[in-house]
């Protein structure tokens, strides 16, 4: 079994935040983006959803932080501006045939010595479980997977440095709380939890297990790290 760590006490080993300049490729509700400015970094958020870049926008600012509407694989920003480009549990939601070109999109706005980190939700867990019930990822992220594999050959403009691989857990206050952030991050998701909402809300509570800060569901997660190499 992976050993557990939060997602932020890694980010934090493998990166040091303070002074760096990141972009956060699919930062969602913001939540990645506001702790690694509580850590010094200045971030920009990228997001392509407009009720999570709403989310984000509503919670109180942590420093410098900004958002732009937009999607990986075009990224509206200028070359070699970052330090650090990161996708977090974002890659495998850009679309199969745009991964690539995402991936090459984050090393144009990253610099000469450019960092691009990338943390997936391995397809196991009981997160993953909760989550496939509605919509099965299974393949999306064997694809990303794929797709990292990809940039990381001797053609690409980044090369391998390092694979991290541990387990993580994701608390909802409730199922009420798991069915909003699920809408938001994808809205087509809405019709589907309206057909078998019953349903759902007897699978989250038979996977969650409740402790002090909600309902706690287990993720297995894989965190590559990748320097520019050209």
């Amino acid at each position: 079994m992976n050993e557990f760590r939060t997602n932020g006490s890694v980010l934090r080993e493998h990166l040091q935040l303070d002074g760096l300049e990141i972009l956060d490729v699919g930062s969602g509700a913001g939540r990645l983006v506001r702790y690694m400015t509580r850590h010094g970094a200045t971030v920009v958020g990228l997001e392509c959803g407009a009720a999570q870049l709403a989310k984000a926008y509503e919670a109180p600012r942590e420093g410098s932080e900004t958002y732009v509407e937009g999607f990986g694989q075009d990224i509206p920003l200028e070359e070699s501006r970052f330090d650090v480009a990161i996708f977090f549990n974002s890659l495998h939601h850009i679309p199969p045939e745009h991964m690539a070109t995402a991936l090459k999109e984050a090393g144009r706005v990253t610099k000469s010595s450019g960092i691009l980190y990338i943390a997936e939700p391995v397809a196991q867990g009981s997160s993953f479980e909760l989550g496939a019930s509605i919509d099965d990822e299974t393949e999306v992220r064997a694809l990303a997977l794929q797709a990292l594999t990809d940039a990381s050959t001797s053609n690409s403009v980044w090369a391998s440095t390092q694979e991290i691989t541990y387990s993580t857990a994701y608390y909802y206050a409730d199922y009420d709380d798991f069915r909003s952030e699920s809408i938001r991050i994808d809205p087509a998701r809405e019709a589907i939890f309206q057909a078998s909402d019953d349903a759902f809300k007897a699978h989250f509570h038979a996977l969650g297990v409740l402790e002090e800060k909600g309902y706690r569901f287990d993720q297995p997660m894989r965190v590559n790290i990748l320097k520019k190499s050209k």
